[in-house]
């Protein structure tokens, strides 16, 4: 009898344990969102989304205050719509900007909120106009080697002697 009683604990213990790793991974991998506060959406036009996912996290001055809710393609503009759910409690003018950036140097994509000067606030469905997209590494990299290529070519050493 006394046995079964420590196994009974023994395995509730790692249940226990077994449910808090799973939660850690869920919030950790931006699976898991337990905010309840309420949210009005907003929705932006890019012409690169780059690596941004739903549920990725809405930042202004550092701090999270919404979430991408969707991403899909328009077909008639072949842009990436991206719809954001900002919580209610923050407000920001409608001539905002957004931006998609990146944690660190290879880190997740977010999208940045660079709030503007108007005097009227975003609410429940406008969009914003004013996005700037992702920076693509590669794309970055073939402009370095074009131009480094170019420069080879024109070099003074390459230059015939008259």
């Amino acid at each position: 009898m006394q046995r079964s009683k420590v196994d009974v604990w023994v395995g509730l213990f790692v249940l226990i344990g077994a449910a808090a790793i799973l939660f850690l991974a869920l919030q950790s991998a931006n699976l898991l969102n337990l905010s309840f506060e309420k949210t009005y959406q907003v929705t932006a036009k890019f012409d690169n989304a780059g690596g941004l996912k739903p549920k990725a996290a809405v930042k202004s001055a550092g701090v999270v205050v919404g979430r991408i809710e969707s991403i899909n393609f328009d077909d008639k503009s072949y842009q990436a719509q991206v719809v954001l759910a900002l919580e209610s409690r923050y407000a920001f003018p409608k001539d905002s900007s957004l931006k998609v950036l990146t944690s660190g140097l290879l880190g997740e994509q977010y999208v940045g909120i660079e709030p503007g000067g108007d005097e009227k606030n975003l609410a429940q469905g406008d969009v914003i106009t004013q996005t700037q997209s992702a920076v693509v590494l590669e794309n970055l990299i073939g402009q370095f080697l074009y131009s480094k290529a170019a420069d080879a070519g024109n070099s003074p050493a390459n230059a015939t002697a008259p």
